[in-house]
């Protein structure tokens, strides 16, 4: 490899200059179809706060990361110790909240944990109560996002939870003194994480989970996110859907170097379902 050579400030600066930006972000949290939404109902959290306003009071937020447990082989190779990955693990979030005059956001929080231990439905300042936990299915989240966008809305990066919830809510501190800001700070669990938009609309678009999709990007420097004859047989499997024994005739556009060209393609009705549906 050659020495580098020297370069001008014109032609570093425009790098440095486009880095992403710590104050540009957005939560929002989805809630699983169950009884936690009508429990936190009761308590005054309705699900607009839920999909709008709890977000925007989340001050502090972080990107998921994760780590890989590895595993030391020796043996194969004579004085080689090889290392080899073979479970991905996922590292806790913590989340810090303003909270409100009216305590909603404190509410959400320590509500949504009393319904994950409060499923016995007795009355909490009876001296028998007891903890029930319920199901993993009734609390959990798989549809928590947290979006890191730019000024110009028009690059992103989003991140969706699978089987989040909240494991721990941090004590608050109040004090006598100069008031400030109330802050609640909450770590969640989560199963894990997906990278890139997973919407249905994304995956019709072909750019779900950060893939470029049709017509997105240099072709010949990032490629596809399918290969040709993949996205040609897919079309084709789609085409046969439509046809019967009566018409066996039919066409479907085949990707290209220069894009999509129409052929005419004859076909036998396949006697079992096509296993892609268009």
């Amino acid at each position: 490899m050659p020495a580098p050579r020297p370069r001008r400030i014109s032609d570093i600066m425009p790098k440095l200059q486009n880095v992403a930006q710590t104050s540009n972000y957005f939560v929002r949290f989805s809630l699983p179809p169950s009884g936690l939404r009508n429990h936190l109902r009761r308590k005054g959290i309705d699900s607009r706060f839920i999909a709008d306003n709890v977000g925007l009071l989340c001050h502090s937020a972080v990107l998921p990361g994760s780590a890989l447990a590895s595993q030391n082989i020796t043996g194969d190779y004579q004085g080689v110790v090889e290392r080899f990955a073979h479970t991905r693990n996922f590292t806790q979030v913590n989340f810090e909240f303003y909270v409100d005059n009216e305590y909603k956001s404190m509410k959400f929080l320590e509500h949504w944990m009393e319904y994950i231990t409060g499923g016995n439905q007795v009355d909490p300042g009876n001296d028998t109560y007891y903890f029930q936990l319920n199901y993993p299915r009734d609390y959990k989240s798989n549809d928590t996002t947290i979006v890191k966008f730019e000024k110009d809305h028009q690059k992103f990066l989003e991140y969706r939870f699978v089987g989040l919830f909240p494991l721990s809510l941090n004590s608050v501190r109040v004090q006598y003194g100069q008031s400030q800001v109330l802050k609640a700070t909450c770590s969640f669990s989560y199963d894990r994480y997906i990278s890139g938009e997973s919407s249905s609309l994304a995956r019709d678009l072909r750019k779900a989970y950060n893939d470029l999709g049709f017509g997105r990007g240099n072709v010949n420097k990032h490629g596809l996110s399918l290969k040709d004859d993949q996205l040609n047989e897919l079309a084709a499997r789609s085409t046969f859907r439509y046809l019967n024994e009566r018409n066996t005739e039919g066409s479907y556009s085949s990707l290209s170097a220069g894009g999509f060209t129409q052929r005419n393609v004859s076909v036998t009705y396949p006697t079992t379902p096509p296993g892609i549906s268009p």
